[in-house]
């Protein structure tokens, strides 16, 4: 496309290279015409005069990658560390712990009034961490020791008096298909003294209310670990010699479906109950 600067404005213009007559053109139309046929990259000439035909228009620019590019993040102070997320399963609580509060404002679902403010006696710091009586310990038929719930009773009855501990719920049950469990603080002498979720499980809906006494008794012995209470059976080399010592492993069968499987009992306890009886070798 070639351009021819207009000698005459008229209703046809010649130009001085060829006869071929043109339309007429304004002279703003003209110079845009001129300006807009240019290659981008040129500059426009000098010949051009702002005051006769006014600004020019405005040519997009270029795309230059580098200023595409998104710009980097200045450099920052490392975040936090982010912080545990509370859920409403477990009851958390974010207020301030006041280990101090008022009596009269004291609301044990969420207060830890007295916790570690001093130890116990030493009248009660021996009873609790008093060693347990051997005949005081059964055994479950997988081997697993334990201490009924009915001897951690008596001996909080023994170091605090009837009346002078208890069990606080922390919290409503959570409960699944098979499961149920619940928060209980242990509170001794109007002290927070242990926390603990306790859970049983359940095979059928109408065995919820018993498994959540149940709940309750579980939350009850993990409370009492920190009292010092039957510490030594959560100790494995108690545990070793006690099964070596007081107790004996036997397999044992089912009597209707004849199945045969390990079974533990204490030596000076009755042979095993029915539908189980003593099988003198494994069967395999």
């Amino acid at each position: 496309m070639f351009h021819c600067r207009p000698f005459l404005r008229a209703a046809a213009v010649y130009s001085p290279k060829c006869l071929i007559p043109i339309p007429a053109l304004t002279t703003r139309a003209y110079v845009t015409t001129k300006i807009i046929s240019r290659s981008t990259s040129e500059k426009i000439s000098g010949d051009y005069n702002v005051d006769d035909y006014g600004e020019p228009p405005k040519l997009p620019a270029k795309k230059n990658n580098a200023t595409n590019a998104t710009p980097s993040a200045p450099a920052s102070a490392p975040a936090p560390a982010q912080a545990f997320q509370n859920t409403e399963q477990f009851g958390a609580n974010t207020l301030p712990i006041d280990l101090n509060e008022p009596e009269e404002s004291r609301n044990w679902s969420k207060s830890f009034h007295g916790l570690s403010v001093q130890p116990f006696g030493p009248e009660v710091s021996k009873i609790l961490l008093e060693p347990l009586e051997p005949n005081d310990i059964e055994i479950k038929p997988d081997g697993l020791l334990y201490l009924p719930e009915i001897k951690y009773r008596r001996i909080l009855n023994k170091a605090f008096g009837p009346g002078g501990w208890g069990l606080a719920p922390r919290g409503e049950h959570s409960i699944t298909d098979k499961n149920i469990s619940r928060e209980y603080a242990l509170v001794c002498h109007g002290r927070f003294v242990s926390q603990a979720r306790g859970e049983q499980d359940y095979f059928d809906p109408t065995g919820i209310p018993t498994a959540a006494e149940g709940c309750k008794s579980n939350a009850l012995m993990r409370c009492c670990k920190d009292l010092g209470i039957a510490s030594e059976l959560w100790d494995p080399s108690f545990i070793r010699k006690f099964k070596k010592q007081y107790c004996v492993e036997s397999w044992v069968e089912h009597v209707m479906t004849k199945k045969k499987r390990k079974h533990w009992r204490r030596r000076d306890g009755e042979s095993v109950d029915y539908p189980y009886k003593e099988s003198t070798s494994s069967g395999m």
